[in-house]
């Protein structure tokens, strides 16, 4: 009985080099391969960044003139009304010159009026040859000279009255203040810059995000893009918006080039607030009913010692595409190996990919759908002996005599 049993074992073992044999005598333990399904399906490509809310126009309210804070009529999330009185200015300065001003430009004009009788005179004698051409001159000139000082000091007189008019703050566009900057007895200094008193957004039902989105994937941000994204104060909310401007100025963060995509977001119900952190996918390409696996299962290679243990036939082999690329493939896409799986044993198989959304990617060969491919290895080890092949004969087992 012992001599029918190792015969039966041999002729299984010749029966089942048909599909795969073993370089190696004895038995062989194989790897337990950890596996994905190849899927059928749409592709998204999107190119992921991160970027900040803001108003879709944002004003910044300033004082032309220097003085204290008097009085503040609003304050943060007021909605305004353009021309609105949101501040007031201690004008007691400010009137102190208007009325220095006036006081100067009355006597500018009482001087002109003297210059003017004084020419009238010098031009009454000059036509009666009584007096001559140098008074004559002398008194055309201080009568010119006259009027423009009155002019000047109207110049001044008109610039006391507008600072006094500036001492009262109006908004200068309808909208809600989202930044109040000052308090009551402050003093504001004008200079250059205008110092920023209030923030006021014009329409919080527009918003927009500004994006920073690195230099690898510019290329493929077009206007018009669909965007979706969250914000840390909403998990469960889903929210869209479109492109709107991809600005061409350079940004330089930690020695990588950024650039600024502004994206338009309605926020009619107004959930969203300027300066939330968005968490942005720009929408760049699709691909409708393609075949896709996971990302890791085409950097994929089974242990070192995998081939060593079996040889695959020409059989099994011409199953899969060449190894070597055809001549007219296409140069933009990349050529890799997957592992096809069958039963306890895998063999490649040559695919070209496609769109990848960084955790799947496209691809095309000679692979069906629902195949599994590899992608790691188990703990677990089995041995190839245990396994049920197709092609492996069955025998029933032997009953001992006795």
């Amino acid at each position: 009985m012992k001599k029918v049993s190792i015969i039966l074992l041999a002729v299984a073992i010749v029966l089942s080099l048909g599909f795969y044999f073993y370089k190696k005598e004895g038995s062989t333990t194989l790897p337990n391969w950890k596996t994905v399904r190849v899927e059928h399906g749409n592709l998204i490509q999107y190119v992921t960044a991160t970027g900040s809310l803001a108003a879709d126009t944002t004003v910044q309210v300033g004082t032309q003139v220097s003085g204290i804070i008097a009085k503040i009529r609003v304050d943060f999330n007021s909605v305004v009304k353009s021309g609105q009185i949101v501040a007031i200015l201690d004008t007691t300065f400010l009137y102190a010159s208007k009325e220095d001003a006036e006081a100067a430009l009355q006597r500018a004009r009482v001087q002109v009026d003297e210059m003017k009788r004084e020419f009238d005179r010098a031009k009454t004698l000059f036509d009666q040859k009584v007096a001559d051409q140098a008074d004559y001159d002398l008194a055309i000139y201080n009568y010119e000279s006259a009027k423009s000082m009155e002019r000047s000091a109207k110049a001044q007189y008109d610039r006391a009255v507008i600072n006094l008019q500036y001492a009262t703050i109006r908004a200068p566009v309808s909208g809600t203040v989202i930044s109040r900057n000052v308090d009551v007895g402050q003093t504001v200094i004008s200079s250059f810059n205008a110092p920023t008193l209030f923030t006021i957004a014009n329409d919080l039902t527009k918003m927009q995000v500004q994006a920073s989105v690195d230099e690898a994937d510019i290329g493929q941000v077009r206007e018009k893009q669909d965007v979706e994204f969250s914000v840390d104060a909403y998990p469960d909310d889903l929210f869209h918006g479109l492109v709107q401007q991809i600005r061409m100025q350079p940004i330089m963060v930690q020695n990588v080039v950024n650039y600024t995509v502004i994206i338009e977001v309605p926020n009619k119900d107004r959930k969203l607030m300027p300066g939330l952190t968005a968490n942005i996918r720009i929408r760049v390409n699709e691909h409708d009913s393609v075949l896709k696996v996971a990302v890791n299962a085409l950097h994929f290679s089974p242990p070192p010692e995998y081939p060593g243990k079996i040889v695959i036939p020409d059989s099994i082999l011409h199953k899969s595409e060449s190894l070597t690329p055809p001549a007219n493939e296409d140069p933009r896409k990349k050529s890799f190996v997957v592992w096809v799986k069958s039963g306890p044993f895998i063999y490649p198989v040559r695919v070209r990919t496609g769109l990848s959304d960084g955790l799947v990617t496209e691809i095309s060969g000679n692979i069906p759908a629902g195949a599994e491919v590899a992608v790691g290895v188990l703990a677990q080890a089995v041995e190839p002996s245990k396994q049920q092949s197709p092609f492996m004969p069955k025998f029933q087992p032997s009953k001992r005599s006795r």
